[in-house]
């Protein structure tokens, strides 16, 4: 087969339309041995594993960078201190990035230094990549099937990209599920796998067996959510659900909220003012108004400063109401793409609106609103898109249904993978899902669980895999196969990274074997992973390492 290679030195001086005009020939090409195609970090991993292997790789990424959350906002890693539970690829990457700042460990950093990072790791493996590529998801044109395996796919450029085997590394699973592969939205009933926080948890439970950090991300005082106060013929305030009928356990459709993660920065020289966004309503920041009013007086942001001398931090949504958009996102992971844009600029316009609200309301105590003014969006970060975030923060979308399913007894030790390509550490974390209205008629949080295994669990590799019987040469290492609780603790960006790079890996031993992806062999596949530095079992050192449970405000966990 002959080999396509394009430096990326060359190709990140071009724009994205032009770096497509310049290469005609990888369309209908002869087939890749791997086309990635995705937009988070993990994709970034994948490729270059494939590449120094040896193998013909095309990275076709839906947007117009690299490193997906990463390198658009998400600067505050969270892995709970336990940088010891991932090497690898993933681990270069953390390496360069403190290198970037002249020390050997940082946690938290400056989104240009991790799309830096990242684009040297990607020259220097001689990785190809396609930006602002996506998918066509027209049905029956996005991919081309032949019996259980993918032969191409077709983008809305209107170009068609073959290969041998695929990595599904976005945050959405749109190949995923364009390839047939069986997959989930949503919360699973408490009773599907016997998980005891899973579903419905209603943030007035007392105590919160599902919750186990107190009152954080809740309300702590009553908070009236009708249009009218003490109305509710007047109907609710935006983005409130009726409570009714909603019991802790249920099943359904809803998803954990988004957010953007804003950088944010107190330098004068380098600060662009948050001004009152066009279109703005009050209304609907009345529910952070009231809360104040209320007397709920904590910061409702996660704060997080960021290395280096910006003075720059990364906001992240915390308490009662903040960054948080709930229940505006329930559509994204199955929407079109016109929809999904016009449900990133709701969530856009609702957080200018909050920082706005936060910094001149005078409603909002005086105090809040000084700290808050002090902040602006940063002139040299995505100086593109005037200091605003290029992606929004998916928390959660689409999860494949494989033969193994990871839950809550695999994050706890109840269950033990036999065949781990990867360890998650993290919390069991959802952020709030809808709020609701209490039996007592009073705002509340639903949806929010915290619980921190007792120690790193791998992570199977058949839940990387579709089904046996399903697509046999497709990875999807991001939309995994996970509960909603077991995925709130697998998706962090580290693991996402390691989970990408197995999965890669395991592609080359199925194209050397000529096998599907669901026959790789697991003995070959650890012995592989163990050479690549990657970190898939406990050693006494990594079980020793222990965290406390706190997931917001000290060095060690941060809450995503």
């Amino acid at each position: 087969m002959k080999r396509i290679f394009v430096s990326l030195a060359s190709l990140l001086l071009m724009r994205p339309t032009t770096l497509l005009a310049a290469m005609p020939s990888l369309s209908n090409a002869a087939p890749f041995d791997l086309v990635v195609y995705g937009d988070s970090s993990g994709a970034v991993t994948a490729a270059i594993a494939a590449k120094r292997e040896g193998r013909s790789v095309l990275w076709l990424n839906p947007v117009g960078f690299p490193g997906g959350m990463s390198a658009s906002g998400l600067g505050a890693t969270d892995f709970l201190g336990r940088r010891n539970t991932f090497g690898g690829i993933a681990s270069e990457f953390y390496d360069g990035v403190a290198a970037a700042y002249g020390t050997n460990y940082i946690r938290s950093f400056e989104p240009h230094v991790g799309k830096r990072v990242f684009e040297r790791l990607i020259a220097e493996a001689g990785v190809t990549v396609l930006y602002n590529e996506r998918l066509d998801r027209t049905p029956g044109k996005g991919v081309t099937m032949d019996g259980r395996r993918i032969t191409s796919i077709t983008t809305l450029s209107g170009k068609t990209y073959h290969g041998r085997m695929f990595i599904d590394a976005t945050y959405v699973g749109d190949l995923m599920a364009a390839a047939g592969v069986s997959y989930t939205v949503g919360r699973e009933p408490e009773s599907q796998y016997g998980e005891n926080l899973a579903g419905v948890r209603r943030g007035d439970t007392k105590p919160r067996a599902h919750y186990t950090q107190g009152d954080k991300d809740h309300f702590v005082k009553e908070v009236d959510p009708y249009l009218k106060p003490g109305e509710p013929a007047s109907g609710l305030l935006p983005h409130i659900h009726p409570g009714t009928g909603i019991t802790n356990g249920q099943g359904d459709r809803k998803i954990q909220a988004y957010n953007y993660r804003v950088c944010l920065t107190t330098n004068p020289g380098n600060r662009i003012p948050i001004n009152k966004p066009e279109g703005y309503r009050e209304i609907e920041h009345e529910l952070l108004l009231r809360n104040f009013e209320a007397g709920d007086l904590r910061f409702p942001a996660l704060v997080e400063p960021l290395a280096g001398k910006g003075q720059k931090v990364d906001w992240n949504n915390m308490h009662a109401v903040g960054s948080d958009l709930p229940g505006a996102n329930w559509e994204y992971p199955e929407a079109g793409y016109e929809r999904r844009r016009e449900i990133e600029k709701s969530h856009e316009a609702y957080i200018r609106g909050f920082l706005w609200t936060m910094a001149n309301h005078p409603r909002v105590p005086e105090a809040i609103r000084k700290r808050t003014a002090s902040y602006g969006l940063p002139k040299d970060e995505f100086a593109d898109n005037g200091g605003w975030p290029w992606m929004i923060y998916i928390r959660e979308a689409r999860r494949m249904v494989g033969d193994y399913v990871m839950t809550q007894h695999d994050c706890m030790g109840k269950a033990s993978a036999p065949d781990p390509v990867g360890l998650g550490s993290f919390g069991m974390d959802s952020h709030c899902v809808q709020i609701i209205v209490t039996d007592g008629g009073k705002a509340q949080n639903e949806g929010v669980i915290w619980r921190v295994p007792p120690r790193p669990y791998g992570i199977s590799y058949r839940a990387l895999i579709p089904k046996k019987g399903e697509c046999e040469n497709l990875f999807s290492p991001i939309c995994l196969s996970a509960s909603h609780v077991a995925h709130g603790s697998i998706r962090m960006e580290p693991v996402f990274m390691a989970l990408s790079q197995s999965a890669a890996l395991a592609a080359g031993l199925a194209l050397d074997a000529n096998v599907s992806v669901q026959d790789v062999p697991y003995p070959a596949l650890l012995e592989k992973l163990e050479a690549a530095k990657q970190i898939v079992r406990l050693d006494a050192r990594i079980q020793s390492d222990k965290d406390g449970d706190n997931r917001h405000g000290t060095k060690k966990g941060i809450g995503k």
